[in-house]
């Protein structure tokens, strides 16, 4: 089943050549969510997947610019597009208001549901659930209400064990119907336990979205064990005192909590601009200085999230 998270955007505040805003797409089992959406998002979207109307839910972290602005864009265009299904975006409170505004001095009016879903928690608390994922909000340390969201799979589907498709004589339902935890009946009425036919079921991946923030204890138990943290590095340790006071972290910082947090892998983002080219590998060399399993996020870039363990 995929679960994986496809950068539309990596940059800080301003977008650059090579990098837009902060945007990014996680794919639940064919299960699309766009998790922020920063200037240029839709023609990211266009570039790297081409397809806005499949897009099923949308969440917004803060209202800083450079997290929402292309939202109204992107909303727009699915309504020019032809979409007709109701769409739901959760985000701060402020966001219906702002949304609305924009939508009523520019005379736009939809041929879609456009729902609203304004976020006021104080701890960790699950805002969204299907059957492909469930999503728990949580505050983040920012210098406007910000949010954090960690994406957990469904529960997986069951394997089979090797030969029991012949052993036990099943047919590509029956199969189905195993993996979905049920018992199997033979023609003679023999009744054979999943569990005889199947593998134990491994752990629901989790993904973890935390931009922007700055470093606090209770982070580190919230996103403890998440096979990938998607953490903000804005900044390299010589700016260790710019990022506190501007509620952002460093490459350090962010590796540091990964470590302590004993997370599978460490996705970073939202590099400030003056890490250009070559410049980034500052932050790279920071950051494998304490957390060896760290990639880069890379606008345009699919990674997918593998279980904790096999890393």
């Amino acid at each position: 089943m995929e679960f994986s998270v496809t950068i539309f955007g990596s940059g800080a505040a301003v977008p650059t050549r090579g990098r837009h805003c902060s945007s990014q797409m996680i794919i639940a089992d064919g299960y699309k969510m766009l998790v922020d959406c920063g200037e240029g998002t839709q023609n990211q979207m266009f570039l790297y997947y081409k397809r806005l109307r499949q897009l099923n839910t949308i969440f917004i972290s803060h209202l800083h610019g450079d997290h929402w602005f292309g939202l109204p864009g992107l909303l727009s265009s699915m309504h020019l597009g032809g979409r007709t299904e109701p769409l739901d975006v959760y985000g701060p409170q402020g966001l219906k208001k702002v949304l609305d505004s924009v939508f009523s001095v520019s005379g736009s009016a939809f041929q879609y549901e456009l729902r609203i879903h304004e976020i006021a928690v104080n701890e960790p608390e699950t805002i969204f659930e299907n059957d492909k994922c469930k999503v728990t909000a949580f505050p983040l340390q920012h210098s406007v209400p910000t949010y954090g969201f960690i994406f957990e799979e469904a529960k997986p589907e069951l394997n089979l064990k090797k030969n029991a498709r012949e052993k036990y004589g099943l047919g590509d339902a029956d199969c189905r119907n195993v993996k979905a935890g049920a018992d199997f009946v033979m023609p003679n009425g023999t009744v054979i336990p999943n569990a005889e036919m199947t593998l134990p079921r491994r752990k629901a991946r989790r993904y973890a979205y935390c931009c922007d923030t700055g470093y606090f204890d209770g982070l580190l138990d919230i996103v403890r064990q998440v096979d990938m943290l998607c953490l903000e590095s804005t900044f390299d340790n010589k700016y260790s005192d710019l990022a506190a006071e501007k509620g952002h972290l460093t490459a350090l910082q962010a590796a540091q909590i990964a470590k302590q947090s004993d997370v599978g892998q460490l996705l970073l983002t939202h590099f400030s601009a003056r890490y250009k080219g070559g410049k980034i590998e500052v932050l790279v060399h920071e950051a494998k200085s304490v957390f060896e399993n760290v990639v880069f996020a890379e606008d345009g870039k699919r990674y997918e999230i593998a279980t904790r363990n096999s890393n």
